[in-house]
C-alpha cells in the first residue's frame, strides 16, 4: 500500500523546487532573525549612557541597572571603567551572536534567548516593565530563528 505525499499532484521536479524554495524561505528568515541582535546592541548602546543620548524609557538592559544601583563599590576608583567595561561585554557578546546566528549556528539564538531571559529577571528586579517587554520581543524573534534554523536543519536532513 502506498501513502499519499503531500505534494500528490506534483512532478519530482515541482516537488524538489518546492522544497529548496521553502530551506531558501527558512534561511532567509533565521538571517533576518539575526539581523536583531544587532538592533540589540544597537539599543543598548543607546541606553547605556555612555553615547551623547540615552532612552531610558523603553530601552534599559537590566545589568545596567544593577550596576548603576548595586554596583558602588565596583567603581570607588574608576567608576566610568567599570560601567564602560561591562557595557563593551555587552555589546561584543551581542555582536558576536549576531554574527554566528547569520552565520547558520543556531546555539548562538540560543545563547541570545538565555542571556535575554536572564537580564529580563533583572528588570523585573528593578521594575521595567517597559524594557521588559522590549527584551520579549528579541527573545520571540530570536526563538523564530532558532526554529527556522531547526526547520531547515530537518529539512535538510530528511531530503534525499
Amino acid at each position: 500500500m502506498q501513502t499519499l505525499n503531500v505534494g500528490a499532484g506534483r512532478t519530482d521536479n515541482e516537488y524538489k523546487a518546492a522544497e529548496e524554495q521553502r530551506r531558501a524561505d527558512l534561511r532567509a528568515d533565521s538571517q533576518s532573525d539575526a539581523n536583531f541582535f544587532f538592533w540589540a546592541a544597537g539599543l543598548a548602546a543607546i541606553s547605556s549612557g555612555l553615547l551623547p543620548v540615552r532612552l531610558n524609557i523603553l530601552l534599559n538592559i537590566g545589568v545596567f541597572d544593577l550596576l548603576d544601583q548595586y554596583g558602588g563599590p565596583l567603581g570607588d576608583i574608576h567608576p566610568l571603567v567599570v560601567y564602560s567595561v561591562v557595557v563593551a561585554a555587552w555589546l561584543v557578546a551581542l555582536l558576536g551572536l549576531g554574527f554566528a546566528g547569520r552565520s547558520g549556528h543556531r546555539w548562538a539564538f540560543l545563547a541570545g534567548m538565555l542571556l535575554y531571559g536572564a537580564d529580563m529577571v533583572a528588570l523585573m528586579v528593578m521594575f521595567s516593565l517597559w524594557a521588559f517587554g522590549v527584551h520579549a520581543f528579541f527573545v520571540f524573534k530570536w526563538f523564530e530563528g532558532q526554529k527556522a534554523l531547526k526547520d531547515l536543519n530537518e529539512a535538510g536532513a530528511s531530503t534525499p
